[in-house]
């Protein structure tokens, strides 16, 4: 991992409150370029809250926060425009909806709407590579609104990459993918497939990749580090094998949870419930 530029999208106690809940609570993580983390927790721990604060979708309340509270390679991202934000960072929400029915090479490149000065070729070989990497250029001429459900969260996955990659030969700085449960309609082969595209990419490219899981299984094989939020604040952040342990799960799922060596992939853990 290249740590010399110091890039990083940095999050600094965090709170949120809906009402009378809190729903983050001095919640604190910096995702740097050439990593990917995963961000686990129970149901309503605030994961896709905390994924929305660092995509700039919701607003923090500024008298509760510092103006840094949430910084992009080093700047505010307050301070940044929602096109200058879209050019260093692309968000693949937990529901993605389109009304429109296009074909899959056209939401693909709606990734480079971002980018309005890049050619039409290089989008049109940048929608070939996003779409070889979401295993669907099979798929490059369906309709959208035809495919599975599966299928349409692959597609929507090809944008994020594309909207990621654009302009990147101009562009050295960190880049970031947000993914909120980008696993959640794949079956086991395209969830693989997806995750081990997403570490690849962000090996190749410098690209921080933060991503909402609730398997703690793929988590573990997929991750540089992973973040534990529990009771709106981050309980442990550092590689599966430290962050994954018997009594982290406990008080994070509050169930029986056994932990043990996985017996095909060296220095990870196996993390069986129940």
């Amino acid at each position: 991992m290249d740590t010399a530029r110091n890039d990083a999208l940095d999050a600094r106690d965090i709170d949120v409150r809906r009402g009378r809940r809190t729903v983050l609570q001095r919640a604190s993580l910096a995702l740097r370029p050439g990593e990917v983390v995963s961000l686990l927790g129970a149901n309503g721990a605030g994961k896709s809250t905390f994924l929305s604060v660092l995509a700039a979708e919701l607003k923090l309340d500024m008298a509760r926060h510092a103006k840094d509270a949430v910084v992009l390679n080093g700047r505010n991202l307050a301070d940044l425009s929602a096109a200058q934000q879209a050019r260093s960072r692309s968000v693949l929400p937990q529901r993605p909806g389109l009304a429109f029915d296009l074909q899959v090479a056209e939401v693909a490149a709606m990734g480079a709407y971002p980018f309005p000065d890049l050619p039409a070729r290089e989008v049109d070989e940048l929608v070939g590579l996003s779409l070889e990497m979401a295993d669907i250029r099979h798929l490059r001429q369906r309709r959208y609104l035809e495919l599975s459900g599966g299928e349409q969260q692959r597609v929507q996955f090809a944008r994020v990459v594309l909207q990621i990659l654009a302009g990147r030969r101009a562009d050295p700085d960190g880049r970031y993918m947000l993914l909120d449960e980008p696993t959640a309609s794949l079956d086991p082969l395209h969830q693989q497939g997806l995750l081990k595209a997403v570490c690849e990419l962000a090996r190749a490219e410098r690209i921080g990749a933060l991503v909402i899981l609730h398997d703690v299984n793929l988590a573990a094989r997929w991750s540089d580090r992973i973040a534990l939020l529990w009771q709106g604040t981050i309980l442990a952040c550092d590689t599966p094998s430290r962050v994954l342990t018997q009594q982290n799960l406990q008080r994070v799922y509050g169930v029986d949870v056994h932990v043990m060596p996985h017996p095909r992939q060296p220095g990870k853990p196996l993390v069986v419930f129940g």
